[in-house]
């Protein structure tokens, strides 16, 4: 089996292609490489991988990760050659990410981080893969003080709470990662991704820029749930992707904070968005959600030292792509487009 292509291009997998993150990192690799996509739309999107089904150097296979793969014997992959050539990289996404998801897919969510992480990494042995986990800030727990996260803090977490099911599941996925790297001697490597938003994040996920973003273009009220100080930091999608693709590429195995360290009042936040949507919506505040948690800084300064990596793209540019792309979906969820003005 082939390490390095013996064709013109790698052969790179994606789980969780079809989702927030996975569809753009795809949209990326597409342009390099031949992506394999796989996703059972259990929260990823068919019609954020529509523009690339008749790629020729993409292949979409639905298929839940927590069930073994065997890629080549798929007849839609034929043209790949994987018997031959193999898979030279994985970039493992593939979780459920949204809050109120936690309390209808806690299952799903903790297998997808125990049974799926197991099956990519098992195929990344089989190929001699190089693996990348992207893992979350969610590891971290709650911040106990004001410095920001490195990677060296072990973090705060409750193990049984309402978001265990995805802290714990994440935590769980790293220490697979690294133990089959040792045991295995495959090249792995984990991105903890912080707050990242932009184009094709579910508009009904219970996520807070989505959330806000539709508010604001129904007129509704926007809920902050907390109080006036709460804060957070938002890193655009494209920052990260480019961030995924630079760790890909470099000779560095390990764990890295992946995300923007600049702290924005939520509140600063919503008002961006009324006036970006030129909206008639109040701030409310309320009581915090369950399943919400106080959000931590992340320090990057690793980033910068491997990958000469660090966000570049200002917030209100990025809430203009987002709240452009929401505008042209919102057909495709329940609320009045005709009420924006």
């Amino acid at each position: 089996m082939a390490e390095t292509p013996i064709f013109d291009k790698e052969n790179v997998l994606v789980s969780g292609g079809a989702g927030f993150i996975g569809s753009h990192l795809c949209d990326e690799l597409v342009n390099k490489y031949k992506v394999i996509c796989l996703d059972n739309f259990i929260t990823g999107q068919e019609r954020n991988i529509d523009h690339l089904l008749k790629n020729e150097n993409f292949e979409f296979v639905r298929h839940d990760i927590n069930e073994p793969i065997d890629l080549e014997k798929l007849p839609g992959l034929k043209k790949f050659k994987v018997e031959f050539q193999g898979i030279q990289q994985i970039f493992n996404l593939a979780c459920p990410t949204s809050p109120k998801e936690y309390n209808r897919i806690p299952i799903e969510t903790l297998l997808s981080n125990s049974h799926g992480t197991r099956n990519m990494l098992e195929m990344a042995v089989k190929y001699k893969s190089k693996f990348l986990h992207i893992s979350s800030s969610s590891v971290y727990g709650e911040p106990l003080e004001k410095a920001p996260f490195q990677e060296d803090y072990w973090g705060f977490i409750n193990p049984v709470g309402p978001r265990s099911c995805y802290n714990e599941g994440k935590r769980f996925a790293e220490s697979m990662v690294v133990n089959y790297k040792n045991a295995y001697e495959i090249e792995t490597k984990i991105l903890r991704v912080f707050n990242t938003f932009g184009p094709r994040m579910r508009m009904d996920d219970g996520r807070m820029i989505p959330d806000f973003v539709v508010s604001a273009l129904e007129n509704r009220d926007i809920d902050i749930y907390g109080n006036e100080n709460a804060t957070s930091t938002f890193c655009y999608i494209n920052d990260l992707i480019e961030a995924i693709m630079r760790t890909m590429r470099a000779k560095f195995s390990g764990i890295l904070n992946v995300g923007n360290p600049q702290e924005h009042k939520i509140v600063d936040i919503a008002t961006e968005i009324v006036k970006l949507t030129k909206s008639e919506s109040k701030v409310v505040y309320k009581e915090a959600l369950p399943f919400t948690s106080k959000q931590g800084v992340p320090d990057i300064t690793l980033a910068k030292a491997k990958l000469g990596w660090f966000p570049v793209v200002p917030l209100s540019s990025g809430l203009e792509e987002t709240i452009e792309h929401m505008k042209g979906a919102s057909h495709l969820v329940n609320f009045d487009i005709n009420k924006i003005k």
